[in-house]
């Protein structure tokens, strides 16, 4: 059953984005899986198919089974984990593939989408896989490659003047004459977003780590990773959940403000665009999220994420500035303390600097002595 904030429970197979009170909707936990159901045979995540509560057949475009790489940095090894790999070059596709299976077996033909890009992009090319129309509403300043890339898909893109809460905001009037499939939103996306809890399990021979580091915007990552951990639990699969650690780009740091209790801060344009989010719908949740797992938060200097772009790309590894963030912030967690040296950590690298090509442009040229 999906439940609200309220408790009212609504059918699974019905189409629904939020509930009758207003609030997000949350699938109720599942009873997870063992490694014995893990079916072995398909090379996507659709091999962790027992995991999910409803059975539909899969829009898939091979997401998933992305490489678990070990680095090191200031002498403390990290698991990172580059959602590139994913068919359309974000962690998106994880939460579209199963959202998108949902709405077509459901018999929705034509879908609305916000995004900053990755999720627009995601959304677009699941929908085309489904033969559902979409469309798109994406900020003016989106990056060109993302509006591309969903225009390439056959969907609709249209840009709306402001920032990242404007395109929601706009998003949400429009709901009321078009599904709204918005993977910030819709309780099946992060059905999706679940499964990387799982593939992380495995990647590790069937353990969990010590902490999971996640940049954030409106936190699906965070809640898929707590749900899918939870279930693991349930499941008697791993004795307890690891710590959820959070970073925001310190201009647009909703989140991390309210977990340690600072004042508000209006927005500020932001390198990281993907963590944009100015009114995450699921605040809440994200912070009783990371408060469940003894995690923390923290805010990243806007200065530390585009050198840490380029730290990375000149050890291969080509993230995008979203991503990035998690280099300064994996720093600052173990000089408070929330990391330790013996802590087998696994950071998501969410999306590819292909995508931000313009921003990279720009980071190398102040790179230039």
């Amino acid at each position: 059953m999906l439940t609200d904030r309220t408790g009212h429970r609504y059918p699974l197979d019905t189409p629904r984005w939020r509930g009758e009170d207003g609030s997000p909707l949350a699938v109720e936990p599942g009873p997870g899986l063992t490694r014995e159901q893990v079916d072995t045979s398909v090379r996507s995540q659709w091999r962790y198919a027992a995991a999910l509560p409803l059975a539909v057949p899969p829009v898939s475009l091979g997401e998933g089974c992305t490489p678990l790489l070990t680095r090191e940095f200031d002498g403390l090894p990290v698991h990172l984990k580059p959602e590139w790999f994913n068919p359309t070059g974000s962690f998106k596709d994880r939460g579209s593939t199963i959202m998108v299976s949902v709405l077509k077996a459901q018999g929705v033909d034509a879908i609305l989408e916000d995004s900053s890009g990755n999720g627009g992009s995601s959304v677009a090319a699941y929908a085309a896989a489904a033969g559902i129309t979409a469309t798109i509403l994406a900020p003016a300043s989106t990056s060109p490659a993302k509006i591309q890339q969903s225009r390439a898909h056959g969907a609709t893109v249209e840009l709306v003047p402001g920032d990242r809460q404007a395109t929601a905001d706009e998003a949400v009037r429009r709901a009321a004459t078009t599904r709204y499939a918005s993977h910030n939103w819709h309780p099946f996306f992060l059905q999706g977003t679940k499964l990387l809890a799982y593939e992380i399990w495995e990647d590790l021979g069937f353990t969990a780590p010590d902490a999971v580091l996640l940049p954030c915007g409106a936190g699906s990552l965070v809640l898929g990773c707590r749900t899918g951990f939870d279930e693991l639990v349930a499941a008697g699969a791993i004795p307890r959940a690891p710590r959820l650690l959070v970073a925001q780009p310190e201009h647009c740091a909703p989140l991390v403000r309210e977990f340690h209790a600072q004042p508000h801060r209006d927005p500020l344009p932001t390198i990281a665009e993907g963590t944009a989010i100015a009114r995450p719908v699921r605040a809440a949740e994200v912070l009783d999220a990371v408060r469940a797992t003894g995690g923390d938060m923290v805010a990243v200097p806007e200065g530390a994420i585009g050198p840490a772009t380029l730290e990375l790309a000149r050890t291969g590894l080509y993230a995008e500035p979203t991503s990035a963030q998690v280099l300064p912030a994996l720093r600052a967690f173990r000089r408070r303390g929330s990391l330790r040296e013996d802590d087998r950590v696994v950071a998501v690298l969410t999306g590819s600097a292909l995508k931000a090509a313009d921003a990279v442009a720009a980071l190398m040229v102040q790179d230039v002595p």
